[in-house]
């Protein structure tokens, strides 16, 4: 060493090195420096990861004394461990060199290279400056190169191994190994060093194994698992652990294909991404086409398996293949399918929405113009096939139907695959014949199976499906058209198909023969025909888990053969038979509503049919299906629309009062009246349950409910949206929302005194209906007409009424519509015969045999109150109006109804029931009137009378009460809403439009915007007492579509302002003449408030007998029909 340099110090600064790969080229915890001043005492630097592009930054400085030797050797060494390192590792590099070579360059930054490794040159970048001799400096303390057994051997095996990966020597891997063995026998179980010394081992043995020198890949396998579990998650050398289980899986499913090896790998690697910063090198072949694209490639090519574990897979690879990877559409398309798969064998509509909105992102990814596009389309148009038929939803129908025929434009036609494209357009159609009955659909689809069928010959996997399609159809034809010839093709082609089949679908194939054959035993009576259905259907059954999906279908095609067997044999044990079939596919829990309710229904008309006693039961089981499924929906437009698809069961509710009363169960009868007739009331006022006694009883419970119930409500008013994706999403959510509140329901239930929570009201608490006054219920069935009479109290009263049928009340509606309509232009004095015919008719026929009761059994006292709720045609008919009109010998008047008694109506007993509850909640009134008789242009015609009638009321009301008025440019929508929700007392005068087609709809019309039906129930105003409409059509549901027996009979508006918390309402039948009605508006009001002036107070439930008393005064001032046509709703 020179002179000038002894006894000076050094300062040594290891900047960085790059190209820092080992020989061996196994991937190190990290690379750290080692300088040797001399053979006994060297300086490491630290540990530090090696980066993607095989480099490092150390940044380390060292101060070393150079009284040492002047000469000096740099190794680069990699290292295996980060916690504790066994042996020195692999040299990457060894230089030797001077202090001096070093000194040479300054105080700047020089590099030094080594020999190359693997053809390439590594070399690190150092900074060395000798430092000034007055400043005060330690040295480094120095580590002692003292060498144990293990590391020598530890050492020894990594040269060894190097050696063996660049000569390719079988005797040096052996050699390697001996080393390694050597080392692990010296670390036995609970040796700190033990995971290093087995993966060392492990790793050559691997690489042997590759290389083909060695065998046994499992015992491999289970020491790299074994070294793992030393290494557990938070350690540090775990993510290399891990990556070295994922190179032995992977080597093996590459040499063995066993599919779990590439499964686990796959879990592995979604468990080593994210430990592993994306710089460095373990990252970069980890994520590399060895590492994660060779997991990707190899589980896109594996079947489908539609296990918890198979999907859980599915979703893995996805992750592990993010938006932009070239395989995540293949990964996508492996999830969707293994989701719908799962769907099919469990049912969960979960499964479903899942693999729509995955479908969704396939298509969304693949525009149109690539190559499969069309393929997408398709996969999107069967998986929301496959949801419509679940849930019942038009929409996806609709646009599984549209995307079928975007497909089929782009599908090239000498394509192969072109028949899936007609299988699923024609399997589309069918399923809309099947919901809307236009054969032109069946028509096409058959067509279309027939086209699909010259596409995929005898051979083709596809053949024995779109045979078993087109046989369906034809099935379909024949049960509308009753083609002979349709059906007899469709028994042949399910034969054939069956003979092709031999997957997991046989058993539909068999279930679908299993019908025609029963339709073709129906027609020729062959006992053959029958027999062969019952046993295809118990073959599908023992083919099938308790609990999969298509047990339904097994069931139906089995209640079919015993009840069509039945119907030609009268074998009573064969209706047993299918009565309980019937149960099963209705009570058939993985199976979608909508098919479980048309498996109520028909189950409803087979025991009226054959007079079978499980009727009421069916009824019941059919009510509850569809407050399931309705209660999935996210609003009362969407609810109804759903209610809407079973217009086969529209008499339901009334037939099933029917039932009850001719199995003399009246208080069954009342409540499933109430329970099909308030549907859709009773699922609006769910989220709106007063809450204070389960308050008393568990608070925590009581919030849970209380703010689960405000998110559905906010999702209530949810915007409609033309983003299918977007509404698939928020219908999801919504769906999963009701899970909870269901599941926080439950609970509730559990507690004692709620067991009967939510629940449809029992008749014990109906009759609270009928607190202050019978209620009568009338029921209009194509069984029978009767009536039910609800007392105060005592037994309830049947009324039958043998001299009305369902044809007559429907010829009566239709004449008294016709009546109404001539009246409007007849003059006011000309009498009004053709109305005064019919209102005879109601009281002889309807009226009579109920006052009769009311009079000698009830022994009810004269201008006492009544309600009448009317169901069905009943509905449409002026019931209170009925009258005699008859002369007494003694030339006295024979009494009408209202002379006898106080008329009010209730579209059901729970509103009225509800709105007796919440008179305990009274507040000081306000009154506000509000007048619209000049609406927008083109929005109705002018109403003259109107601001007159206003400043009427206005003038009628106490002065004492806090009066305001609206009317003119300021009744707007937002106005008359804000008024409605401030007042307790409402004065409505203006045009009223009932929606036919959409009940929620109907409105009021103002000078911007109408207030709908709608707006009106997504108010809760608890205060609100009265409100008076004066407009047209406010308390009259859907009168006159083909089939009366529709719930929406009991939308209407005076029942939305009821539901909205208006305990009585004033409302109208039909249409108001504003320029007649302030007459009998002058004569309410007057009656109302007659008594106030001695202090009383204003008392809503004075608005019935006010009406009666307002229309006997007014008798030669208003027409008959204009009299009539104001009802009062509530208490």
């Amino acid at each position: 060493m020179p002179g000038s340099l002894e006894g000076r110090y050094i300062k040594l600064e290891v900047i960085g090195g790059k190209n820092l790969k080992g020989p061996s080229g196994r991937i190190p915890a990290g690379i750290y420096i080692s300088i040797n001043v001399d053979t006994r005492r060297r300086w490491k630097s630290a540990i530090r990861v090696l980066s993607s592009d095989e480099s490092v930054a150390w940044g380390d400085t060292v101060t070393l004394s150079l009284d040492a030797s002047p000469e000096l050797s740099v190794e680069i060494r990699a290292s295996f461990e980060f916690d504790r390192m066994l042996g020195n590792g692999e040299v990457v590099g060894k230089l030797e060199t001077s202090w001096d070579a070093l000194l040479d360059h300054g105080n700047e930054p020089f590099d030094i290279s080594f020999p190359p490794v693997q053809g390439v040159q590594p070399f690190l970048t150092l900074k060395a400056a000798v430092l000034h001799p007055c400043d005060n400096h330690d040295s480094a303390v120095l580590d002692t190169i003292v060498e144990s057994e293990v590391a020598q051997e530890t050492d020894a095996g990594h040269e060894r191994f190097a050696t063996y990966v660049t000569s390719k020597m079988v005797s040096h891997l052996n050699d390697a190994i001996q080393h390694f063995q050597l080392v692990l026998d010296q670390c036995p179980v609970g040796h700190p060093d033990r995971a290093g010394a087995l993966t060392n081992l492990t790793w050559a043995r691997l690489k042997g194994y590759i290389q083909k020198d060695l065998q046994d890949i499992d015992c491999i396998t289970s020491l790299f698992r074994e070294a793992l579990a030393l290494r557990p998650q938070g350690h540090p050398d775990h993510p290399l652990y891990l990556y070295h289980l994922t190179e032995a899986l992977n080597w093996r499913h590459d040499y063995q294909h066993t599919a779990a090896d590439i499964c686990e790998s796959a879990q592995l690697h979604y468990e080593l991404l994210p430990l592993c910063p994306e710089y460095t090198y373990l990252h970069s072949v980890a994520a590399g086409k060895n590492g994660v694209d060779y997991v990707i490639r190899e589980c896109n090519e594996l079947p489908i398996d539609a296990s918890d574990e198979g999907i859980h897979l599915r979703r893995v690879v996805l992750k592990l293949c993010p938006l932009g990877n070239e395989y995540h559409l293949k990964a996508l398309d492996n999830l969707a399918w293994a989701l719908i798969t799962r769907f099919e064998q469990r049912g969960s509509i979960d499964d479903l929405d899942e693999c729509i909105q995955r479908h969704r992102e396939a298509v969304s990814l693949c525009s149109e113009g690539h190559s499969e596009h069309h393929f997408y389309l398709n996969q999107l148009a069967s998986s929301l096939w496959h949801r419509f038929n679940h849930q019942g939803n038009y929409h996806d129908l609709d646009e599984g139907i549209s995307l079928c025929e975007e497909a089929m434009h782009l599908f090239p036609v000498e394509s192969e695959h072109r028949h899936v494209t007609l299988d699923n357009q024609g399997a589309a159609l069918a399923a809309r014949f099947k919901r809307r009955g236009d054969v032109n659909d069946i028509n096409r689809a058959t067509s279309l199976f027939r086209e699909a069928l010259t596409l995929c010959l005898s051979g083709d996997p596809c053949h024995a499906k779109t045979l078993n399609n087109l046989a369906r159809v034809l099935k379909f034809r024949y049960d509308k058209l009753n083609v002979h010839e349709d059906l007899n093709e469709a028994i042949d082609l399910h034969r054939d198909s069956l003979r092709s089949i031999h997957n997991s679908h046989r058993h539909k194939y068999l279930n679908n023969l299993s019908s025609a054959l029963s339709s073709r035993f129906t027609q020729t009576q062959k006992n053959e025909d029958v027999e062969e259905a019952i046993r295809l259907c118990q073959e599908s059954l023992e083919a099938l888990p308790s609990l999969h999906p298509d047990r339904y279908f097994s069931y139906m095609r089995l209640q079919e053969a015993y009840l069509s067997r039945y119907r030609v044999q009268r074998m009573s044990a064969d209706l047993s038979l299918a009565v309980e079939n019937f149960r099963m596919a209705s009570r058939h829990p993985t199976q979608g509503f909508p098919d479980r309710i048309l498996a109520a229904w028909n189950w409803i008309v087979a025991a009226e049919q054959h007079s079978h006693p499980s009727a009421l039961e069916a009824y019941t089981t059919f009510f509850d299906l569809l407050d399931r499924h309705l209660a999935t929906r996210s609003s009362a437009i969407s609810r109804r629309e759903a209610a809407a698809a079973f217009q086969y069961a529209r008499s339901v509710p009334v037939d099933a009062g029917s039932c009850g009363i001719r199995r003399c169960n009246l208080e069954k009868a009342i409540e499933l009246v109430e329970q099909g007739r308030g549907q859709q009331w009773s699922l609006a006022s769910r989220l709106r349950t007063p809450l204070e006694d389960l308050e008393s009883e568990n608070l925590n419970l009581a919030h849970r409910f209380s703010e689960l119930s405000k998110c559905l409500s906010g999702a209530h008013g949810s915007t409609i949206s033309t983003d299918r994706a977007a509404v698939d999403r928020a219908e999801t959510e919504y769906r999963k929302l009701t899970e909870q509140w269901g599941a926080v329901v439950a609970e509730i239930r559990n507690l004692k005194g709620f067991s009967r929570f939510l629940l449809p009201p029992s008749y014990r608490e109906l009759r609270a209906a009928a607190r202050h006054g019978p209620v009568i219920i009338l029921v209009a069935s194509q069984y029978s007409c009767n009536a039910i009479i609800v007392p105060t109290s005592g037994e309830l009263h049947h009324v039958p009424l043998p001299s009305i049928t369902l044809t007559d009340l429907k010829n009566l509606k239709d004449r008294f519509a016709r009546a109404i309509r001539h009246a409007s232009i007849m003059g006011p004095k000309v009498p009004r015969n053709d109305l005064i015919v019919l209102l005879r008719t109601v009281w002889g026929n309807i009226m009579l045999p109920i006052v009769s009761v009311l009079q000698h059994d009830l022994k009810l006292k004269l201008q006492s109150r009544i309600w009448l709720c009317p169901t069905a045609a009943f509905t449409s008919i002026p019931l209170h109006a009925a009258h005699p009109f008859q002369t007494n010998a003694d030339r006295s008047k024979e009494p009408c109804l209202e002379d006898l008694y106080i008329c009010s109506y209730t579209p059901t007993l729970s509103a009225l029931a509800r709105s007796r509850q919440m008179m305990k909640q009274r507040v000081p009134p306000s009154f506000v009137a509000i007048g619209q008789g000049q609406p927008g242009a083109g929005k109705s015609k002018e109403l003259l009378a109107v601001d007159s009638e206003i400043e009427l009321v206005r003038k009628l009301v106490p002065a004492t009460t806090i009066r305001t008025t609206i009317s003119g440019d300021a009744a707007t929508r937002a106005g008359a809403l804000q008024a409605l929700e401030e007042n307790t007392w409402v004065h409505l005068a203006c045009h009223g439009k009932q929606d036919r087609e959409q009940p929620y709809n109907s409105h009021f019309v103002m000078k911007d915007e109408p207030v709908t039906l709608l707006d009106i129930m997504e108010k809760d105003i608890p205060h609100a007492e009265f409100a008076f409409l004066s407009a047209c059509h406010t308390a009259v549901g859907d009168e006159e579509t083909p089939d009366e027996e529709t719930p929406d009979e009991v939308i209407h508006l005076a029942a939305g302002l009821q539901f909205s918390g208006f305990k009585s309402v004033i409302g109208t039948l039909w249409e108001v003449d504003d320029a007649v009605a302030k007459h009998v508006v002058k004569a309410f009001y007057e009656n109302m408030f007659k008594d106030l002036e001695d202090g009383g107070e204003m008392d809503c439930t004075k608005a019935a007998w006010a009406l009666n008393r307002a229309t006997h005064s007014v008798k030669t001032k208003v027409p008959l029909e204009q009299r009539m046509v104001f009802i009062h709703v509530g208490v």
